[in-house]
């Protein structure tokens, strides 16, 4: 309906949207909660993002990552009301892996995973659809195991789904997520430049990393 303002709640997959979407580029600091009303426009009025992640681990090749990503993490608790974490872990082992310029056959390298996120986000998916928290759900990652928890969503409640792709439109958008959207929209340079928080945040001794 022209005019109509559905309550929406955006998911976003932390990893997914830092690896398609801003890792080398200057737009780290973002204001997650200014970026997605930007991006799906006064149709959609927000009442919750929340945001799925988990804590990294330092390496001998970056010791710092964590404290950056925690400046950023408190960063968008004090300034973004809307924005709730949900934590998952962050796993770094090695791992034997196929060679392919044997000799030798294998060769051990580190694996990084990230683990729980995208159970914890078809849950509250589901879980907000029960409770009739939103109108439109909005998924911000790539990832083709969320595809039957909007299969349900939209057969069980008839809820609009809009999936904006990290990356897009030079990424392509997952068919098996594509399949349940009423709607799929890129997020643009403009919008991330756009949408930073403020450096430091205001009222707190947090500033952006000096290397973002």
């Amino acid at each position: 309906m022209p005019g109509h303002s559905h309550r929406t709640i955006v998911y976003i997959d932390g990893f997914n949207f830092y690896y398609g979407q801003v890792k080398g580029t200057p737009w780290k600091w973002i204001d997650p909660q200014a970026l997605f009303g930007k991006v799906l426009g006064e149709q959609n009025n927000l009442v919750k993002v929340r945001y799925f992640t988990a804590r990294v681990q330092p390496t001998p090749h970056d010791p710092d990552v964590n404290f950056r990503q925690d400046a950023y993490f408190r960063a968008i608790q004090a300034y973004c009301p809307l924005v709730e974490f949900h934590y998952g872990h962050f796993l770094r082992h090695k791992v034997s892996m196929e060679n392919v310029s044997p000799p030798p056959s294998t060769v051990k390298v580190w694996k990084n995973e990230e683990k729980g996120s995208d159970v914890n986000m078809a849950l509250h998916i589901l879980n907000d659809a029960w409770l009739d928290a939103y109108d439109c759900a909005v998924i911000v990652s790539n990832d083709s195991d969320l595809a039957d928890s909007l299969r349900l969503v939209k057969a069980q409640h008839k809820k609009l789904i809009g999936v904006i792709t990290p990356g897009a439109p030079k990424r392509k958008t997952s068919k098996q997520l594509a399949v349940h959207a009423d709607f799929i929209k890129p997020v643009r340079t403009w919008a991330l430049e756009s949408s930073q928080l403020p450096n430091p945040v205001p009222g707190s001794n947090i500033f952006k990393p000096t290397s973002w």
